[in-house]
């Protein structure tokens, strides 16, 4: 009896310090991502470079990112959790170095793709961690942290983009040393490592019979995100030849997600998914069109941004949590949280791939597209059918880059807490 009590009183003790290590990592790893994710668009411009040429070469992390989702896990099962994350790092600081000393479109394209694959393996070996030292009481509050400082390091990666001198030596050495100090953390960790599942193939045509709303939310929501870090610095500077305006609407736009995950959380508990989404994609059309009328003023965008910010970010959680609302429909939990990765790094990949070809021709393209999938979204989620009060999940914030282990372990979870309300109430 002592033992079981002993073993309770451990579980329901809330502790960060078993995991500190990897929020360490977590913050170096998103400084570095941010910073070089939004440098990337911005120096090619100043190259001379089309707007559909960069749009390619930024499209090529996503793609990257894609094939982590699919092939990552079989690595880091294979060698661990540590060896898999000093070897991803490496690659990420070996793609950030070549970069600084050789230009090449097509050289950079093929770094972007694996620094793509390299970050998104990252994020899996960090999050399966987390699943391991989180019980089920004490977890909404760990990715509620890891979520607050993801975005907060992200933003913070903006601003480094202000430093003078050569920034291209710069802002790619100062990356690398960023990724360096996340291997430290991780390297004297004492986390014992965690089992990963193997990868499963799925059927796209059976998911969407299933979460046709969360499949189409977390695409919209990739497309958006992808498009935001990739081509609106190309369009800033377009507009105002200024990196320093660049970098500080980016932080604002990033806050601005921040400050939204909790509302918009309360919010759909209590509307509903399918609402939330409607609003979301009516209100993103509103700002774009507000974005086109008044870009003149500067000091305007900065506030443009929170706004767009508090939408865009909010799309892809609000997504999963509509997964998970009918995840009792079907047992396959693995096959939609890693669908849901998938659509997400697909509308990613398209986005600057699109975005970047009709800059090309139209200034503010960006704007005109990002306001038509609002649109579309909004009047796609409303005729989709409403979920019961009592059968809504419970809203997880999650960081908008997550990879499939946050997913599978909140769709696990809340297939265990339906299951037991199930029971109570029979």
């Amino acid at each position: 009896m002592n033992d079981n009590t002993n073993t309770q009183s451990y579980i329901d003790k809330f502790s960060l310090s078993p995991v500190s290590s990897l929020f360490f990592a977590i913050a170096f790893l998103a400084i570095g991502y941010g910073m070089i994710l939004t440098f990337v668009g911005v120096y090619l411009k100043e190259l001379g470079l089309n707007d559909a040429i960069i749009g390619l070469i930024n499209a090529s992390f996503f793609l990257g990112a894609i094939g982590s989702s699919i092939f990552s896990q079989k690595i880091i099962s294979s060698v661990g959790h540590i060896r898999s994350f000093a070897t991803f790092a490496s690659l990420m600081v070996i793609s950030f170095l070549i970069q600084a000393l050789f230009f090449n479109e097509y050289l950079w394209a093929f770094l972007r793709f694996i620094s793509g694959f390299a970050f998104y393996a990252l994020l899996i070996i960090i999050e399966s961690w987390l699943n391991e030292k989180s019980s089920q009481s004490h977890r909404g509050k760990i990715l509620a942290i890891y979520t607050i400082i993801f975005y907060l390091a992200t933003a913070l990666g903006q601003l480094f983009l202000n430093i003078k001198g050569d920034t291209t030596y710069i802002i790619f050495i100062l990356g690398s040393v960023l990724i360096l100090f996340s291997v430290l953390f991780i390297s004297m960790t004492k986390i014992k490592e965690p089992i990963l599942k193997p990868f499963e193939k799925y059927s796209f045509p059976k998911l969407f019979s299933v979460v046709p709303l969360a499949l189409m939310g977390s695409f919209i929501g990739g497309f958006l995100v992808g498009g935001f870090f990739t081509m609106i610095p190309i369009y800033l500077m377009q507009k105002y030849s200024s990196i320093e305006t660049v970098s500080l609407f980016m932080a604002c736009s990033i806050l601005g997600g921040l400050i939204s995950q909790w509302p918009i959380g309360l919010l759909s508990d209590k509307y509903g998914r399918r609402k939330m989404i409607a609003y979301n994609g009516f209100y993103i059309a509103i700002i774009c069109m507000l974005f086109i009328f008044t870009i003149s003023y500067e000091n305007m965008i900065y506030v443009l941004g929170v706004l767009l910010g508090l939408s865009i970010f909010s799309i892809y959680p609000l997504a999963l949590a509509r997964a998970n609302d009918v995840v009792d429909e079907n047992k396959d939990i693995v096959e939609i949280s890693r669908a849901l990765l998938f659509t997400y790094g697909l509308g990613s990949f398209l986005a600057p791939i699109i975005l970047g070809f009709g800059l090309y021709y139209y200034s503010e393209f960006i704007f005109i597209i990002f306001a038509l999938l609002g649109v579309f979204l909004g009047f796609y989620s409303l005729s989709k059918k409403r979920i019961a009060d009592d059968d809504m999940s419970v809203f997880v914030n999650i960081p908008v880059a997550s990879g499939s282990v946050v997913l599978e372990l909140d769709l696990e979870q809340n297939l265990e807490n339906q299951k037991e309300n199930n029971e109570s109430k029979s």
